[in-house]
């Protein structure tokens, strides 16, 4: 009777034990790496420490001009919440663009450092420069998408954003144009919550030179010196600022060595 019962089980399902053998060979899913990339992400900051200061002053002064202008100094710089209705949301978006900018400029350094190759910062103008209208555009419409996203549960909003991470070094190395975001839900398939936890961490080290912005620009301003509080914010927020860029950079890299089989000089040799 047994046999019988598993002759005809066989017979409604000739491929189970086919498909149950294939789930168990499937190999593990490779792991990120998060120690690694952010380890690495404080090594290129520190190697190169002042030229990504210089990539990073420039979209972090304009965008600290910006935010000053249309919420106040005082909330750009000074960490107050805006009285002004949505002020609070303008300075994030304003914020997250001059990240993507800064991105753009800073992928290129990340993987020459990364590789072992001279860091020349004037090369690195053109390839941004040409990206630099999609990935502003696109990176409204990750800001948006995420902040609404999040006013329904947080949870959604940071899956949203971990969904388009590497946008900017997709957009960059890949010249996808408007194509960036759709390239980057492809590479963080079956990796966002890394990602994600990738990117927590990284958040918390780009606090520290962030409140420490606001600080020194508090006491600034306590003396009437608003054009050192902006210079001495902005300095050190692009510190935190270059440091979240190298890092989405190497994410993006890791990504593509796990997915596609290609090693960081082959992404650095794309601009040569």
């Amino acid at each position: 009777m047994q046999e019988q019962e598993n002759r005809a089980k066989d017979e409604v399902y000739p491929h189970q034990d086919n498909r149950d053998d294939a789930e168990k060979e499937k190999p593990p899913k490779t792991p990120l790496g998060t120690g690694l990339l952010l380890r690495d992400s404080f090594s290129i900051l520190a190697r190169h420490f002042v030229q990504v200061l210089l990539i990073g002053f420039v979209p972090s002064l304009l965008g600290v001009l910006v935010s000053g202008n249309i919420v106040g100094f005082e909330v750009a710089i000074g960490g107050e919440v805006s009285d002004l209705p949505g002020g609070d949301a303008v300075t994030s978006l304003v914020d997250l663009v001059v990240y993507s900018i800064t991105t753009a400029f800073l992928v290129q350094l990340a993987y020459d450092a990364k590789s072992q190759r001279p860091v020349h910062v004037l090369a690195y103008i053109g390839p941004a420069l040409r990206a630099l209208v999609p990935i502003t555009i696109m990176g409204i419409v990750v800001s948006l998408a995420s902040g609404l996203a999040t006013l329904a549960f947080i949870i959604p909003g940071l899956y949203v954003y971990a969904m388009f991470a590497v946008m900017e070094p997709a957009t960059v190395i890949e010249r996808a144009g408007f194509r960036g975001m759709a390239r980057s839900a492809q590479l963080t398939r079956e990796y966002r919550w890394a990602v994600l936890g990738a990117f927590i961490l990284g958040f918390l080290c780009y606090a520290i030179p962030l409140f420490a912005g606001f600080f020194a620009a508090e006491l600034a301003m306590a003396q009437s010196h608003l054009t050192l509080a902006i210079v001495l914010f902005t300095i050190l927020s692009s510190i935190g600022t270059g440091f979240l860029s190298i890092l989405t950079a190497l994410i993006y890299a890791r990504l593509r060595e796990i997915k596609e089989g290609v090693g960081i000089d082959e992404i650095a040799a794309v601009f040569d």
